[in-house]
């Protein structure tokens, strides 16, 4: 049976400064990685990196934007040869086609879309040239289905999700694995704070663990469990791949929002 270890990779995670990315970034360093936090606030960044190293763990922080090609040929400068790549970096944005201004679904495009295209330009080159490495992308049940009142994430997500299916059949033969998840709703401190401001906190949760067929909504160390499987070798005969973690969401294809 193939390992889950990661011992003796490096891996780079963008957006590790809270949420799913730092739950990803911890996990990859309890198997065993050398863990680069790439993140956009470095004081967050450095709160990750302080955890891992609490742990036993071995971290470094980068300060990325990755929208930025300068700031990533600097973290390429800085951490060139890369095992693992996590695109987790991305923003949420709620609107229709009647409310989403054109200049927000820009930004969605900017942050969600190009800065994967954008990361994964700058490290997986030398992936293939090593003949190895594998890239996890987040995506989001929103990249499976239409949600209502989510255009431009959902459109952004949709496009993460074509980003790595069509780059794992070019690399297919390189050594090189692409894959992304595609989480429901999860209890990040993003969504915490989202359901603090509705008129009924406890009714808004509820609601939103609802939506998810086991009734409860994700914790990030479950979808950093799964970044762990894709990453390692117990995956080795999976890319191209679009993993729910989703609770049983997408299973019905939204049968409740």
């Amino acid at each position: 049976m193939s390992s889950l270890s990661l011992k003796g990779r490096t891996a780079l995670v963008t957006g590790a400064g809270s949420g799913i990315g730092q739950a990803i970034a911890e996990a990859m360093a309890a198997a065993g990685a050398r863990v680069v936090v790439a993140e956009i606030r470095r004081e967050s960044g450095l709160e990750t990196v302080q955890l891992i190293k609490g742990a036993g763990g071995l971290a470094a922080v980068v300060q990325v934007n990755v929208t930025s090609e300068t700031d990533l040929a600097t973290a390429f400068q800085l951490f060139p040869e890369v095992d693992i790549l996590v695109c987790n970096a991305g923003i949420g944005h709620v609107g229709t086609l009647l409310t989403t201004r054109g200049e927000d679904f820009d930004r969605m495009m900017s942050v969600n879309v190009r800065g994967v295209f954008n990361t994964m330009k700058t490290w997986v080159p030398g992936m293939v040239a090593r003949g190895r490495g594998s890239v996890v992308n987040l995506a989001s049940t929103a990249g499976l289905g239409g949600l209502v009142d989510r255009l431009a994430y959902s459109v952004s997500k949709h496009a993460v999700v074509g980003l790595t299916r069509s780059t794992a059949l070019d690399l297919a033969r390189s050594g090189v694995r692409v894959n992304c998840l595609c989480p429901g709703r999860v209890e990040t401190p993003f969504v915490r704070t989202r359901i603090a401001e509705y008129p009924d906190p406890v009714a808004a949760a509820q609601e939103m663990a609802s939506t998810q067929a086991m009734g409860r909504l994700a914790q990030p160390s479950e979808v950093a469990a799964a970044a762990v499987f894709l990453a390692s070798d117990a995956a080795s005969f999976i890319t191209g791949a679009a993993l729910p973690v989703d609770g049983g969401w997408t299973a019905g294809m939204f049968p409740k929002i």
